[in-house]
């Protein structure tokens, strides 16, 4: 492939180049880059650890741990050479080591990895939205690793296995890494390889079809949208929205007032004082200062996240105040 630049109306071919020519180190450049901007390699992945080891042999290590948005892990390995030498048996290994992790491990893992860049979010919470998944869905986290193989190029006897490995079921991918010189710029081209983004659509429908075949056995996600006062919501985020609505407009005198509306539907303690709220269990609630509600009673409430199959009862609760809740169609 060849890239050009456009101006006064004449094409200028880009010079390719090497990383090594450019002086760009695959740790402290190229995967520096990358894990700030990983959509260039793995679209709609969240990176939750860099260089991550949790296995007695300390000098294995993930380059870049991710997960997707289907709540699955993501190995994703770099090389700046041009044969990519032996990244797909790497990865497998990766996977294979990684695969049991639980939901609290990911947590934990993330939350040391935004501590390090000097963040103050909270992990669970960070990952519980970005996945669309509350505290009574986790089973679905992890059922799959992903391998993502990012490299300047890649050689037969590599691209022949991951063929052969996707063929057997498993999800992995080459994205190859093309620098080119422009004046004083590096320029680098990100192209998926394989599988070949053309039929990619084709395997996407057949995955789809087979997580249909083994979520029937398991319990099927619940991945519906709604569009509350002209905004979209998942159902976690909906029920905040829905419930601190009716309470910043009808003004309950208290905690007992709002009981009164939601026990009659089997809502019980979807409301809760903060006080009351134990410490180790405040990411169960949407408990950041500004989400707390302040009542006429002077009680401080928040509102829980764990919502699983009980939003079709708080909309029943709301409806009698006029409050009405539209489902996007996917």
């Amino acid at each position: 492939m060849s890239l050009y630049n456009i101006a006064n109306k004449h094409l200028t071919a880009l010079t390719p180049t090497t990383f090594a020519a450019e002086g760009l180190q695959e740790r402290q450049d190229l995967q520096e880059a990358l894990k700030g901007s990983i959509h260039a390699i793995a679209p709609d992945c969240l990176v939750i650890a860099e260089e991550f080891s949790d296995w007695e042999d300390s000098r294995r290590r993930i380059d870049l741990l991710a997960i997707d948005k289907n709540a699955n892990l993501v190995v994703i390995e770099l090389k700046r050479d041009e044969i990519g030498a032996h990244m797909e048996l790497q990865a497998l290994r990766y996977a294979a080591m990684i695969s049991t992790m639980t939901f609290d491990k990911a947590c934990e893992y993330f939350q040391r990895y935004l501590q390090k860049a000097g963040s103050e979010q909270n992990a669970r919470e960070v990952l519980l939205d970005f996945v669309d998944l509350d505290e009574s869905s986790l089973d679905d986290f992890g059922n799959d690793v992903r391998i993502v193989l990012a490299s300047a190029d890649f050689g037969k006897e590599l691209t022949t296995s991951v063929l052969w490995l996707r063929d057997k079921g498993i999800d992995i991918s080459c994205v190859r890494l093309t620098p080119y010189r422009y004046k004083d710029d590096v320029l680098i081209n990100a192209e998926q390889i394989i599988p070949v983004p053309e039929l990619e659509e084709y395997q996407v429908k057949f995955r789809e079809k087979r997580d249909e075949q083994r979520v029937s056995r398991k319990g099927k996600r619940d991945y519906t949208k709604y569009r509350f006062q002209g905004q979209v919501y998942n159902k976690r985020k909906l029920a905040f929205a829905v419930l601190s609505h009716w309470i910043q407009s009808h003004q309950p005198s208290s905690l007992q007032a709002i009981n009164a509306v939601l026990q009659p539907y089997n809502l019980k303690r979807v409301v809760s004082l903060i006080s009351e709220v134990p410490a180790n269990n405040l990411d169960r609630w949407y408990s950041a200062p500004a989400d707390q509600l302040t009542l006429a009673s002077g009680e401080d409430v928040v509102i829980s996240n764990q919502w699983g199959d009980n939003i079709p009862r708080l909309l029943d609760a709301m409806q009698p105040y006029g409050i009405t809740v539209e489902k996007v169609e996917s």
